[in-house]
């Protein structure tokens, strides 16, 4: 389903915690649930779905695509390929953001620990309460389901607004923060939307909020058990009055498309202010100047998307122009990463040159100065990163990097001359040690070069010209000569 014209909203993905803060996980040997892990990978995953006749009633599919049920006598499986009344549930969400799950048919609640799970307790309990971890990348754009618009950081910076038609530029970004089983709301500049609208500096127990599923979509509780909604003309974004979510209360999350600008080898910005021809002849960086790329899943290839909604495409003459409303094979380009330049290569197998007044055309057989150009990446001016084995954040007690958590540092992206600088909250710099860690306690910056060689994936390539890979004991290191799974990075 679209959502606004614009993207998909996203899938709801989850892992419950239980009270000795493990995750709930199904097995694939014997469809079996336990929860004994201390970490959120694939068979932690959980997807909520809602019974079309009773929105209360909810049912939880594992990765395996099979439900959890409970019968009569309190016991768990989670065999079922079609939901029966054994699969049907009810959440009673906690003043502290936790689920007790209910059965539905049996009136008992599911917990318990490790191997010993079950649905037979008559009244929540400690052992009955699960923490609920989204699994999605926690960097999104918002939508009002009720207005139909995106939340934006406002123009003066002072609040979160809902009013944007499209989620375009860096102040589109909502990243949320996973802290003490509820979630923060952060802006692209680090700030945190209290419960009255304003943004703070610092946490604090009035920026945290309660999650809840409602129909497949999203609403925020607050600690006084009131829920965000756009309000007023502008829809600044903070609590109302409803104890109850209704429709102006839910919110769709959907995928935060990497923006970028290029910037072509005569120094000027490539733009559509001059109408459907896209040329490089700007001195500025505005809307026009900025490109949303959407890779394919399957080829790799981009598609360069305007801020009017339409894309560039190679025309008959050669040309390149933004007509293009839909996916056709001449609005595709593939991208070649060279360092701190790229180069786009059009449908007809000619890359894209700079022409002396500016324009582009597809023209180029070889790479010269006239067929490169510096990408520069907007809307991640504050990073988290996912790889294969999990989230990337510090070392607890060294200077290295982690790739195997379930929760994740925020980093600062800092460009420099078609490269990029990375920043610890503490000020540091990562770089790369004589034995290929990476480390996150540098003084001085060190350059890293991007490359978005997948559909919400990158590749980050250090000075030695390897990649960095996350390692199965849990390192971050740079020492992979080609991209493949480890190496590859949500963002």
């Amino acid at each position: 389903m679209t959502t606004n014209g614009i993207s998909k909203a996203l899938k709801l993905q989850f892992g419950l915690i239980n009270h000795e803060n493990r995750y709930l996980t199904a097995e694939t040997f014997g469809f079996k649930v336990n929860a004994s892990s201390s970490y959120m990978k694939k068979k932690q995953l959980w997807t909520l779905e809602q019974d079309e006749q009773d929105g209360q009633v909810v049912l939880l599919r594992s990765h395996l695509g099979r439900y959890l049920a409970a019968d009569k006598d309190g016991r768990v499986s989670c065999t079922a390929e079609e939901p029966d009344s054994d699969c049907r549930f009810l959440i009673a969400v906690q003043l502290n953001g936790r689920w007790a799950l209910q059965s539905e048919p049996h009136r008992r609640y599911f917990g318990g620990s490790e191997d010993f799970l079950s649905c037979f307790a008559q009244a929540i309990g400690e052992a009955e309460l699960w923490a609920v971890h989204l699994a999605l990348h926690p960097q999104a754009n918002l939508l009002s389901v009720a207005r139909k618009r995106y939340a934006r950081l406002s123009a003066a910076g002072a609040e979160i607004s809902v009013d944007s038609n499209i989620p375009w530029g860096v102040d589109s970004l909502v990243t949320l923060v996973y802290t003490d089983g509820k979630y923060c709301m952060k802006t692209r500049d680090n700030r945190f939307l209290s419960k009255g609208g304003e943004l703070l500096k610092e946490y604090e127990p009035q920026t945290g909020f309660t999650l809840e599923i409602r129909s497949g979509k999203l609403a925020f509780k607050d600690t006084e058990g009131k829920y965000l909604a756009p309000t007023g003309p502008t829809g600044t974004l903070k609590s109302g009055r409803c104890t109850k979510p209704g429709k102006d209360e839910l919110f769709d999350l959907e995928e935060s498309h990497p923006q970028v600008v290029f910037q072509a080898a005569n120094k000027r910005y490539v733009s559509i202010r001059q109408g459907v021809n896209i040329a490089a002849n700007q001195d500025m960086e505005t809307d026009m100047e900025t490109f949303q790329m959407e890779i394919n899943k399957e080829t790799r290839k981009c598609m360069l998307k305007t801020n009017e909604g339409n894309y560039w495409t190679l025309d008959s003459l050669g040309g390149i122009q933004s007509t293009a409303t839909e996916i056709e094979p001449n609005a595709t380009f593939h991208v070649d990463w060279l360092g701190r330049a790229v180069a786009l290569k059009a449908s007809n197998g000619k890359y894209v040159s700079t022409k002396g007044n500016g324009q582009l055309a597809a023209t180029g057989d070889t790479l010269g100065d006239g067929e490169l150009f510096q990408l520069r990446l907007i809307n991640r001016p504050i990073l988290v990163l996912r790889g294969e084995f999990g989230f990337v954040c510090h070392h607890r007690s060294s200077n290295t990097l982690n790739v195997n958590r379930t929760t994740y540092d925020i980093f600062s992206l800092c460009f420099s001359d078609g490269a990029y600088h990375i920043k610890s909250g503490d000020g540091k710099f990562w770089y790369v040690s004589s034995s290929g860690l990476v480390c996150s306690d540098g003084d001085e910056p060190e350059d890293f070069t991007l490359e978005l060689q997948d559909h919400g994936r990158l590749a980050i390539r250090g000075k030695n010209g390897l990649y960095l890979r996350g390692d199965p004991s849990g390192a971050l290191k740079c020492d992979a000569d080609t991209v493949y799974d480890t190496s590859l990075w949500e963002y």
